[in-house]
C-alpha cells in the first residue's frame, strides 16, 4: 500500500513539473518572438529620421507633416520600449499597436505628400530609404505573425485542462496579440473600366 501511494505521489509531482515546464517554454517562445518584432521595429524607427531629413530639403513649407512623422516615431519608440520590457503586459501591447498605427498613418501622409514633389520622388536617397522601409515593413509583418502564432499556442496551452490550474497557481498571465490595423489593407479596391 505504501509503495502505491509513493508511486502515485511521484507520478503527480512529475506530471506537475511537466506542465509547469511546458508553460515556461510557451512563455519563452512568445517572448522570443516579440524580440524579433523589436529588432524589426527598431530598424524601422531608425530609418525614419533619415527619411525625414531627406524630405526636409524638398518640402520646407510642409513642416507640420514632417513634425507629425517625428512625433509619431517618438511615440512608437516609447511604446516599443514599454512592450519590450514586458511582452506579456496587455496594456503595453495595445499602446504599441496604437503607436505603430499612428506612425503608419503619418508615414502614409508623408509618402502621399512626396508624390506632389517630383524632385523628392526621384531623389536616390528617398527611393532607397522608401525601399528599405518597405522591406522592413514586410519583415515586421512576418515577425508579427510569428509572434501572434506563439501567443496563440501559449494561450491555448495555459487555458487547456489541467494546465489552467497550474497557470493560475503560478501566475502565468494570458499574452496579448499584437494587432496593428492598417486601414488601407481593409479598404476594398476600386476598379473602373
Amino acid at each position: 500500500m505504501g509503495w502505491t501511494v509513493l508511486i502515485i505521489l511521484v507520478g503527480a509531482v512529475l506530471f506537475a513539473i511537466t506542465i509547469y515546464n511546458r508553460l515556461v517554454a510557451g512563455r519563452n517562445r512568445f517572448k522570443n518572438a516579440f524580440a524579433q518584432i523589436d529588432v524589426q521595429l527598431t530598424r524601422r524607427h531608425d530609418l525614419i529620421p533619415n527619411l525625414v531629413e531627406t524630405a526636409k530639403g524638398y518640402i520646407k513649407h510642409e513642416r507640420e507633416t514632417l513634425e507629425a512623422v517625428i512625433n509619431a516615431r517618438n511615440t512608437a519608440v516609447t511604446g516599443l520600449k514599454a512592450a519590450a520590457a514586458d511582452p506579456s503586459n496587455p496594456e503595453a501591447m495595445k499602446k504599441l499597436a496604437e503607436a505603430e498605427q499612428g506612425l503608419s498613418g503619418a508615414l502614409g501622409r508623408l509618402f502621399a505628400l512626396s508624390e506632389a514633389y517630383p524632385d523628392l520622388k526621384a531623389n536616390q536617397n528617398m527611393m532607397q530609404l522608401s525601399e528599405e522601409l518597405t522591406t522592413t515593413e514586410n519583415k515586421v509583418a512576418f515577425a508579427r505573425q510569428a509572434y501572434n502564432d506563439s501567443v496563440m499556442d501559449y494561450n491555448t496551452l495555459r487555458e487547456s485542462f489541467p494546465n489552467n490550474f497550474f497557470a493560475g497557481w503560478f501566475a502565468f498571465r494570458p499574452a496579448e496579440l499584437l494587432e496593428i490595423e492598417d486601414q488601407a489593407k481593409r479598404e476594398v479596391p476600386k476598379v473602373s473600366f
